[in-house]
């Protein structure tokens, strides 16, 4: 593994674990500098420096153009949901986009149900892909780079995932949409919200779900992760709330700590990043995981629990890659 990502994993400080009902939290803190200073897409959208819209007017399903016409560089973290324009999509990999600069961004839709505009430009959902349809992205997404030098998910995946959650939440969206399911559980997601608040000096989460870790994000800068903390946490919160379990094994830092040093152990491949940077990934024991690294800075780092028969995920086929299902 890139010495980059080893001194980032091993300077991680692990803070104190807070347990609600079935899910704990470990704060994650660094005393590593933070690297190149960017906005976080809400911040960024709030302040009008970011446009993001279809590619064409008629739209392309995998693919997003973005213009950043501020000054610093924008970050749109992995699994960030857009809604608007003629589906809500999310992010298929993090991406640091420059100052004063125009990109076309890879994309998976999160609302299958729809494909006509409802606004010309797309604004930001307050909702991050759920973290075990996410895991699953990382893994396509990294299968695909391997065969085909593009940052493709499956969609096919990406869409079976949101139903499954669907299903279990009982949510019925007339559009099939992800952040309906979030809009419908809000009441629940807040108490898990409140339960674990972002911490001073908090750069990331490492989370735990019925006593198993299963996943972390880690930023560079602290003030990025607080404005990404709420979305972080309710993409893990969905899962343990439709995951509760009458008996669950303890949540512990020894199993956070073992979940950290499976990460250490993972190959990595490296990739021309679509924005700044380098794009990494890694694979390993029962893990997936992606990395941002941007001036020997690790801009965002993540880590997921991956099955081991499903953690090269599956590669796109022309079906998935260009087919795109719209249901009206």
């Amino acid at each position: 593994m890139d010495e980059i990502v080893l001194d980032c994993l091993a300077s991680l400080e692990l803070g104190e674990l807070r347990v609600f009902e079935n899910m704990g939290v470990i704060p994650l803190y660094s005393p590593m500098r933070g690297g190149p200073l960017y906005l976080a897409l809400k911040e960024a959208l709030e302040e009008g420096i970011l446009v993001v819209g279809e590619v064409e007017e008629g739209g392309s399903v995998p693919e997003l153009k973005v213009e950043n016409r501020g000054e610093r560089p924008v970050l749109l973290l992995d699994g960030e949901e857009l809604h608007g324009a003629k589906q809500n999509r999310v992010l298929n990999t993090t991406i640091l986009i420059p100052a004063k600069s125009e990109l076309v961004i890879p994309v998976s839709c999160t609302e299958a149900g729809r494909w006509h505009y409802t606004s010309h430009h797309f604004e930001e959902s307050g909702a991050l892909l759920a973290a075990s349809v996410r895991s699953g992205k990382v893994r396509a997404v990294s299968r695909n780079l391997m065969a085909c030098q593009e940052y493709l998910s499956d969609q096919g995946e990406v869409w079976e995932g949101i139903d499954r959650l669907a299903q279990k939440a009982m949510v019925s969206s007339p559009t099939q949409a992800m952040r309906d399911i979030y809009v419908a559980r809000i009441r629940e997601l807040e108490e898990y919200l409140e339960a674990f608040p972002c911490q001073d000096r908090q750069r990331g989460l490492l989370v735990l779900i019925n006593g198993m870790a299963v996943g972390m994000d880690m930023l560079s800068r602290a003030a990025a992760y607080r404005t990404l903390h709420p979305k972080l946490l309710k993409s893990y919160a969905l899962e343990a709330y439709l995951s509760q379990m009458e008996k669950a094994s303890k949540a512990s830092k020894a199993k956070a700590r073992d979940f950290l040093a499976r990460a250490k152990d993972c190959q990595e491949k490296k990739y021309r990043s679509v924005g700044l940077g380098w794009d990494y990934r890694f694979s390993g024991k029962r893990m997936v995981g992606s990395a941002l690294i941007y001036r020997k800075k690790a801009v965002h780092l993540a880590f997921f629990e991956a099955a081991e028969a499903e953690k090269v995920g599956r590669i796109a086929d022309l079906g998935s890659r260009r087919g795109f299902r719209t249901d009206n």
